[in-house]
């Protein structure tokens, strides 16, 4: 079973305006590979063997956050798991969190640069806690984002300090813990208490430091994923698995980590 653990699509009726506007702010540098749409995306996975994706929504206001989380709750199917997404640093937070839980979505997406924030902002801490004890699973875009300049809002320094704090749970650290930080990944994430996935990654980062990444964090804490519709899946499981990695890696990391995760 082959699982895309980050994706993105909007609905039908938001998703040329969504698309042209995300295009527009990163100067067209990526060239999507859908329309942004569930149609879209599920082409895709049928196109290139993909058989689930987990959809990642991001909320950049406050007033977004019931109608977002309620469409991503009723996109559900077998093919696609989904996350939901609060506001952050929102005084509500627990309630925030508590109608995630209630709508029996599996986690909540974070983007400090969109919902700008600081990762590690002790307010934030507090909401990652409380979501945490309540079972949601935490996906974080770490690192450079070519809509926004430096300095970003999170870096591996920055989600070592996380899972200091926190308390277990499942935290995930997107782009294989900080898209063009990864000579940092090494320094400050691997060993630690927290998921990579490779979601744009195998065009950007080095192969010999992704293939050292695995073996020394370990095959079971690697999750595949694309970030569509940014990202070409198919030309990323293609890279993946040309790689000199063991064989039941390669299918812990296509798959088999997120079945266990996820429940499924």
């Amino acid at each position: 079973m082959i699982i895309d653990f980050h994706a993105h699509i909007f609905p039908d009726e938001l998703a040329p305006k969504a698309m042209y506007q995300l295009s527009a702010s990163i100067n067209y540098i990526y060239t999507a590979v859908n329309d942004g749409t569930v149609s879209g995306l599920l082409q895709n996975m049928d196109n290139w063997g993909i058989d689930c994706s987990v959809i990642q929504p991001v909320v950049t206001k406050a007033s977004q956050m019931r109608k977002a989380n309620e469409w991503v709750a009723g996109i559900r199917s077998e093919r696609l798991v989904c996350f939901g997404s609060i506001y952050p640093l929102a005084e509500d937070y627990k309630s925030a969190i508590d109608f995630v839980v209630a709508l029996g979505l599996k986690g909540l997406k974070f983007h400090p640069e969109y919902q700008g924030f600081l990762v590690d902002d002790p307010r934030m801490l507090r909401m990652y806690d409380y979501a945490l004890s309540k079972g949601l699973i935490l996906l974080f875009h770490a690192g450079y984002d070519p809509a926004f300049p430096p300095p970003y809002k999170s870096s591996p320094r920055q989600f070592a300090h996380i899972t200091e704090e926190m308390r277990g749970g499942v935290l995930i650290a997107a782009h294989l813990g900080g898209h063009d930080q990864w000579d940092d990944v090494e320094s400050y994430l691997v060993g630690r208490n927290i998921y990579l996935d490779t979601s744009m990654g195998f065009e950007y980062f080095p192969h010999d430091q992704f293939t050292r990444i695995v073996r020394q964090h370990g095959a079971d804490k690697i999750l595949f994923a694309s970030d569509a519709p940014w990202s070409n899946a198919q030309t990323e499981m293609e890279q993946l698995l040309a790689l000199a990695i063991p064989e039941e890696e390669k299918r812990l990391i296509l798959g088999g980590n997120a079945k266990r995760l996820l429940g499924i």
